[in-house]
């Protein structure tokens, strides 16, 4: 008798539409733990400006806190705070940890969760994503870093237009990894989906859960939780990752509040041009990320909990 494949959730959308909240809610009642898809949450110290859920202190200890587990509102939280910043941690890295807390979370006799904005990520996951294992060109890098994004998506097509056609074209951190690859590789390898589909399916079965919500309604809610964010202190946060010595260049890098607080920080903006053009950078990096997920045709769109929680049933019969 074949044995059915393991059953996994992924609740995506888009930045602000509540995918946090509704993972939550869906592990307290399937007895599931939850795996961050969250470039920049793998990162202790970046708090406040990528969203973190709020950590129960109980069980946090300043000495040895990559061995403590991360619980919010009772539930385990994987992949949060499992690196330095200015570490190199990259798909490859979330991949293997991705795999190896499934697997844990299994163990346990409950329902892995997969939960985040980065679906470049996620994708490494449900679709079995072949990573081809090139080391980090650290002088490359910091060559690279000096270009535009327009000139390295450039570069880019020069080096591999297939690979250029289907990348996030703003994200300079991807760009830059790769041409690393192409200048490595000659371009960058394709997906085995052959492979896939003997390999991955066989092992888990997903349910992909993506949150739908209106346009006009996502950018209000960005513009609440941008001004919560700024209010939580959100700017201090980012003046004592600089006090700490993290680069100002790495801060860029990692984009979004922590590259505006960042030219703010360094006096390159006013604090009111920062704060709008912040918001309108937001409001652009949801809009790609609904682009990327507009291609996934195993996305079941939902509105709200209730719809979740019937899918939920049907998956789990």
């Amino acid at each position: 008798m074949k044995k059915q494949a393991q059953k996994i959730v992924v609740v995506m959308g888009p930045t602000a539409s509540g995918k946090s909240g509704m993972a939550i809610l869906i592990a307290k009642k399937y007895n599931g733990e939850i795996i961050s898809a969250d470039s920049r949450q793998v990162y202790m110290g970046l708090d406040i400006g990528s969203g973190k859920v709020s950590r129960q202190q109980t069980k946090y200890n300043m000495q040895n806190t990559k061995n403590i587990e991360y619980i919010s509102e009772g539930i385990v939280h994987h992949l949060i705070d499992v690196a330095n910043p200015m570490d190199d941690f990259n798909i490859s890295h979330f991949k293997t940890s991705a795999s190896i807390a499934i697997e844990k979370i299994i163990a346990k006799g409950k329902l892995p969760i997969i939960c985040g904005g980065t679906s470049f990520w996620i994708d490494s996951i449900t679709k079995n994503t072949f990573i081809p294992e090139v080391a980090p060109d650290h002088a490359l890098r910091a060559t690279l870093e000096n270009n535009s994004i327009e000139e390295l998506f450039s570069m880019l097509q020069e080096l591999d237009q297939e690979r250029a056609q289907n990348i996030d074209q703003k994200n300079k951190v991807r760009l830059i990894r790769a041409i690393e690859i192409c200048k490595a590789l000659g371009k960058v390898p394709k997906n085995n989906e052959n492979s896939y589909q003997s390999k991955a399916n066989s092992k888990y079965n997903f349910l992909q859960i993506g949150i739908l919500i209106d346009r006009t309604q996502l950018n209000e809610k960005i513009k609440t939780r941008l001004e919560e964010r700024f209010a939580d202190e959100m700017i201090q946060e980012v003046e004592g990752l600089l006090k700490n010595n993290i680069s100002p260049a790495w801060l860029e890098r990692i984009g979004l509040e922590y590259r505006w607080i960042n030219r703010y920080l360094q006096g390159n903006v006013q604090l009111d041009e920062m704060q709008k053009l912040l918001y309108f950078d937001i409001i652009h990096y949801a809009k790609r990320q609904m682009t990327w997920l507009k291609r996934n045709t195993d996305i079941i769109w939902i509105k709200d909990y209730g719809e979740a929680e019937k899918e939920m049933e049907k998956f789990l019969k």
